[in-house]
């Protein structure tokens, strides 16, 4: 039996982890889960939410690190973790995306010789002023075993210089947990509640700090966003970190003169998938939302000039606008019109709901 540490971090972990350990449950002779939560994300109401809908076990271990700049938060991670290791002694670390505990977690069991998985390995931008850029690269080079969603990710491993006895091509975890809960997230009232049921709307997450930090490229974003809510509604949870920039860089106002942008508190994962997958169009600074949108086939555009997901944009329904304003406004009508070529659509192979077996069998080799 395998014993193995499940670590999760950030509200889109407990999305790719689920599956896993519910995976482990079921083949409970061949595996011992632990979950252990950084705090990365420290809501303690958004995380009991997520634990909830996914139906996932409280954590064994909870770090509650908390927030703080990135070097610091990384530091506290490691440190808190290393004890967990040292006591429970298990046979692997799975690490999952590409958030600080992410490579803190698997720095820490690396350097104490355990064995380390990265699910969701080999993912690219090619811009490495984003910290999940460094993130990516670095816990793919320490890794014991890769996991792969996409082909295009084992070719960046390889050009890399990762032999392919280290790479596994197993397909997309998020789609795992977007299959097992697709029909059960469409029964929840959140359309009903908003007052969208039944209409044409859109959705809009925006967190990272380029789009988020800076009042001219926000108040560019706004005045995009301004001219396709003439369209149609658009309904927006706010991230906590965005709420704060909107207060601090003085777009609260400009932000309430857009009528049909509707600002709601941050939702669990049933309700938000609830409501984006009845959605006719998606606006993400997002990686996760690019690959459920494209299996979903619900337009999506990108609101950053590049993504580690170049999947999402040659086979799927995805379309990396930037943050330019009249090309962000040219491509909602597009895709609203129905102008897209929806004969290149497809879903990327291995995006079926088995990712997590295919993983658990790798670990048992």
């Amino acid at each position: 039996m395998l014993k193995v540490i499940n670590v999760v971090g950030a509200r889109p972990n407990f999305i790719k982890v689920a599956p896993i350990v519910e995976a482990m449950k079921r083949r409970e002779r061949e595996f011992a889960p632990l979950l252990v939560h950084t705090g990365q994300h420290y809501d303690e109401m958004m995380s009991a939410a997520f634990l909830r809908d996914l139906d996932l076990p409280q954590p064994d271990v909870s770090l509650e690190v908390g927030s703080s700049s990135q070097a610091a938060q990384t530091a506290a991670i490691m440190q808190k973790f290393e004890p967990v290791v040292l006591r429970e002694k298990p046979d692997w670390v799975i690490v999952v995306g590409d958030v600080n505990s992410t490579l803190a977690c698997a720095l820490t069991a690396a350097k104490l010789g355990i064995k380390v998985a990265h699910v969701e390995a080999g993912l690219r931008s090619r811009d490495r002023t984003m910290p999940e850029e460094i993130n990516r690269l670095l816990t793919d080079q320490i890794a014991d075993l890769l996991f792969t969603p996409s082909r295009d990710a084992v070719e960046n491993l390889r050009s890399e210089g990762i032999p392919d006895s280290r790479i596994r091509f197993v397909g997309n975890i998020m789609i795992d947990s977007l299959v097992k809960y697709l029909e059960r997230a469409r029964t929840t009232e959140i359309r009903e509640q908003l007052g969208v049921a039944g209409r044409d709307y859109a959705v809009l997450t925006l967190h990272r700090p380029s789009n988020v930090d800076d009042r001219i490229t926000f108040s560019g974003i706004l005045d995009a966003l301004a001219v396709i809510a003439r369209r149609l509604p658009i309904i927006f949870p706010v991230h906590p970190r965005t709420h704060k920039t909107i207060v601090e860089l003085e777009l609260a106002a400009r932000v309430e003169e857009i009528p049909n942008l509707r600002l709601i508190e941050p939702l669990g994962y049933l309700d938000f998938l609830g409501l984006y997958s009845e959605a006719k169009l998606v606006l993400t600074d997002s990686g996760g939302l690019q690959e459920e949108t494209t299996f979903l086939g619900i337009p999506c555009l990108t609101l950053r000039e590049n993504t580690e997901r170049p999947i999402t944009v040659e086979l799927g329904t995805n379309v990396v606008v930037g943050i330019d304003n009249e090309t962000i406004t040219n491509a909602a009508f597009t895709a609203l019109d129905g102008a897209a070529n929806q004969d290149s659509i497809a879903v990327p192979p291995f995006w079926d709901g088995h990712t997590a077996d295919r993983i658990l069998d790798s670990l048992l080799e």
